[in-house]
């Protein structure tokens, strides 16, 4: 948890690299993923640079790669998953040559393959049609042969000379047979109709079933057909609509017994065809399986390596050309780790002369980089979603992890529904190994990445929730109730809502040991108890985030050395909270432990007490409140004195936050003897009066978001103004702001106890067999509508809200987020982004 405190520290580094050991040793570094390389050739176009061709070649084998799975997954050959930790390291250069030849090797014979599956499809493509024609033509000349020359006539399209139809009878009528496409055939017929003026007999006959396209795979669904016509002029005119509608032309014998030979010979030809297919279908699975096997560790192989040769054109040649050089972040702590993996890069080629690593000095912002670890790294992204911290400023993140669940907690706060988020997460939890390759979608992947989240927030909202003694909308009754009911049965039976009065030892004199007394959820003034008592803890919880917020601020002046902040910007703002809303929230705790019914344990006052919300209006108001009804106006002797000073000294508060900081640094540049000229002033503006120590590149910038060294007195004055501004509204709405968790708590009892008393209650009041049976039903719905509103819907909304708190009352107190994260060049985060894209 401490690497969590702040970013760790960073260091600029320059590497000094052979450039037989460039590809190895840039390859050691990925797999660390320690580094982050900065473009040094930023001014040159990326075609022109050194390892372009290199690049160009990975592409190429990326294609390959490309092709080569599309033809796997075309024939439905599954692609075993490489675990990430499973992954091959980047090939040498032998091997590199080697996959080269490889790929282009496999390619060659799948598309070899691919080609001569085609030409065989293609042609038991035709023979099927053939086969088809000469089936369906059976019927349609056994048809005409039975007709007589009258019935001829009538068939024949148009009105034909008497002398045409004698011909026709006599057998002269010529035809042509073929193949079409089913979508096409109502235009085909129009145009044969108009070439032909009427004169076309068209007889056709929809295929069985649906044929498959040699190139695509797809169903063709075709009609075979047989134009009967006469004279060769229409028989050209027909040939050409044919070939205009992309018709198949197949010969068809008049005569039958020459029909039935060649359909002879076509249904062998199509038995051997299909012998020949199977055995080339067969002999392409087995390539294809073989090369499945091989295809995850080639694509790692080829992503690592482009990734190798676009990292190398970010580094620079010297001017001997006999050294690359390149500039890199390196988190501090993994220098060595670093420096061993150019060492070890230098050995893998035999390199005589070692790369070597300088750490070296500058006033750049470093990238922001948080090490975390699978539990953690949920709460961080939280964090960066909202913006990534400045270098080393003190990181929200670790206490987030206890004020996100506890804050979502209180607005969920119900134990049935906890049990079901923490059993939710726990699973995430445990099968987390198992359930990380899966491959489900964003949602998924948000869920899951957040499991741990989802465990804690399940956890506290159990814990809440037994607090306020709420599962389901019911109550337990876990310690015995303390309140006792000390009327007569006449009473009771006479009244439907009895009043029990502490004061009438209606309630013992130990309290319930833990949350609320189940009693409580039975009277009908429950809601009223509630929403005070939930009230006044969302003031009390957000007034203490709120300072803590405020107090984070501390860490971050002391290690930027701007200590002068503390007293000009830190103490008043502190001061301010702490003597209105703090002391709100110390006498919310004064009314419950001095005022309660006569004869209560450590009370010291009895009867009405006065109102905290009225009284602290008055006190901002300097106005004496008139009392109620037998309630006092104070507390205590001397309350409205000290409330005056209370007052007084955080109005003092205002303009010390105002003017202190300006003022300050116009006292120092003063001092300095540079009033007139800014761009000399650092950081020490804002420092202690101690000199600082020269700056090495693995201390914290002195500039940066932090400082005002190149702005006019006029700017900071503004600057200052509107800090100053927004800090004392926001004190006001922010802790308004807080009320949203006794919003969403009542909101989501409220809820629970409708549903509960609208549908379950539906299925418990019979006592009949059918009440049995109704309770199954209503009991699911019930459950399903639990699920889906109370606990996702409700979640999803208390999550919200809790991220909103968060985000704006509690990190602006001392939160800047003006950095940008520490990307490194890193084997696994290349292949992670692969397989979510």
């Amino acid at each position: 948890m401490g690497a969590m405190f702040r970013s760790e520290e960073m260091a600029l580094c320059q590497m000094f690299i052979q450039p037989e050991a460039a590809y190895t040793s840039v390859s050691e570094l990925g797999e660390t993923g320690a580094v982050q390389f900065r473009d040094l050739n930023a001014e040159v176009n990326i075609f022109q640079r050194k390892f372009v061709n290199e690049v160009r070649r990975c592409d190429e084998m990326e294609r390959k790669l490309r092709y080569i799975e599309a033809e796997v997954k075309k024939d439905n050959v599954s692609i075993p998953d490489l675990p990430i930790q499973d992954a091959p390291r980047a090939p040498n250069p032998r091997e590199i040559i080697d996959l080269e030849a490889h790929l282009e090797k496999t390619e060659n014979e799948i598309l070899e393959l691919s080609q001569n599956a085609v030409n065989l499809k293609s042609n038991f493509l035709e023979l099927t049609e053939l086969r088809q024609v000469l089936e369906k033509t059976q019927g349609f000349f056994a048809d005409q042969d039975s007709l007589n020359m009258d019935s001829m006539k009538s068939n024949l399209i148009g009105d034909e000379s008497g002398a045409a139809a004698q011909q026709a009878g006599a057998g002269r009528l010529g035809f042509i047979a073929g193949v079409i496409q089913r979508e096409r055939i109502p235009g085909f017929e129009r145009m044969l109709w108009r070439i032909s003026r009427g004169n076309v007999f068209l007889r056709q006959a929809e295929l069985d079933h649906a044929l498959e396209d040699p190139s695509t795979g797809n169903p063709l669904y075709k009609t075979v057909f047989v134009a009967f016509f006469q004279g060769e002029q229409l028989k050209s005119r027909i040939k050409k609509v044919c070939s205009g509608y992309h018709a198949s032309l197949y010969p068809c014998p008049s005569a039958h017994e020459e029909r039935e030979d060649m359909l002879k010979g076509v249904r062998t030809r199509l038995e051997d065809l299909n012998l020949v297919l199977n055995q080339t279908q067969d002999h392409r699975q087995r390539v294809l399986v073989s090369v499945a096997k091989e295809l995850p560790t080639w694509s790692v192989m080829v992503c690592k390596m482009k990734a190798i040769y676009h990292t190398l054109n970010l580094f620079n040649m010297d001017v001997t050309k006999k050294c690359l050089i390149g500039e890199c972040w390196v988190p501090v702590l993994d220098l060595q780790v670093v420096q061993k993996a150019l060492s070890d890069g230098s050995a893998a080629v035999g390199s005589t002369i070692p790369s070597f690593l300088n750490v070296i000095e500058t006033n750049e912002q470093p990238p922001t980089f948080n090490r975390t670890n699978k539990f953690t790294r949920g709460f961080q992204n939280l964090i960066d979603a909202y913006g990534v911290a400045s270098y080393r400023e003190c990181n929200p993140a670790l206490y987030t992890i206890i004020t996100f669940p506890f804050l979502f907690a209180i607005m969920f706060g119900d134990l049935g529904h906890g049990v079901i988020m923490a059993l939710f997460g726990a699973w995430m939890v445990i099968w987390e190994e198992k359930l990380a390759n899966k491959k489900a979608g964003e949602i998924w992947n948000i869920f899951f990445g957040g499991r741990y989240i989802i465990l804690l927030m399940g956890l506290f909202s159990m814990y809440t929730g037994f607090v306020y003694n709420d599962i389901f909308s019911k109550a337990m009754n876990i310690f015995g109730s303390r309140w006792r009911i000390n009327y007569n049965t006449s009473t009771i039976m006479r009244n439907t809502d009895l009043t029990l009065d502490p004061a009438n030892e209606d309630y013992d004199e130990d309290i319930y040991p833990l949350g609320l007394d189940p009693t409580w959820m039975l009277a009908t003034n429950k809601i009223i108890f509630l929403n005070s008592y939930k009230m006044k803890l969302s003031i009390i919880f957000g007034v203490v985030h709120m300072i803590f917020g405020v107090c984070m601020s501390v860490v971050n002046f002391n290690h930027f050395r701007r200590r002068a902040s503390i007293l000009l910007e830190f103490l008043p703002q502190v001061v301010f909270l702490i003597l209105l809303f703090l002391y709100m929230v110390f006498m919310m705790f004064f009314k419950w432990i001095n005022y309660g019914y006569k004869g209560a344990p450590f009370i010291q006052r009895a009867g009405c007490a006065p109102s905290v919300l009225i009284m602290f209006i008055n006190m901002m108001l300097f106005k004496e409140g008139s009392p109620l009804d037998h309630c006092e106006e104070l507390m205590f002797d001397g309350q409205s004195m000290l409330q005056m000073i209370f007052v007084v000294i955080g109005v003092i508060c205002i303009p010390v936050m105002l003017l202190g900081k300006p003022l300050y640094i116009m006292t120092q540049r003063k001092n300095k003897g540079h009033a007139g000229h800014n761009g000399d002033i650092n950081q020490g503006m804002e420092m202690s009066p101690e000199p600082e120590e020269p700056k090495t590149s693995t201390e914290a910038p002195s500039g940066g978001a932090h400082g005002h060294d190149d702005e006019p007195m006029s700017e900071i004055f503004i600057h200052q103004a509107i800090h100053t501004i927004e800090y004392v509204l926001s004190t006001i709405s922010h802790t308004a702001s807080y009320l949203r968790l006794w919003a969403l708590s009542l909101a989501h009892a409220q809820l629970s106890e409708v549903l509960w008393n609208m549908v379950m209650t539906m299925g418990l009041k019979h006592d009949s067999y059918v009440g049995a049976v109704m309770l199954f039903f209503i009991f699911g719905f019930w459950a399903l509508a639990t699920l889906a509103i109370l606990v996702m819907m409700e979640g999803l909304s208390a999550f919200l809200h809790t991220l909103r708190l968060h985000w704006v009352e509690f990190m602006s107190k001392f939160y800047e987020g003006l950095g940008f994260l520490f990307q490194p060049f890193s084997f696994r985060a290349i292949l992670t982004a692969d397989e979510d894209a």
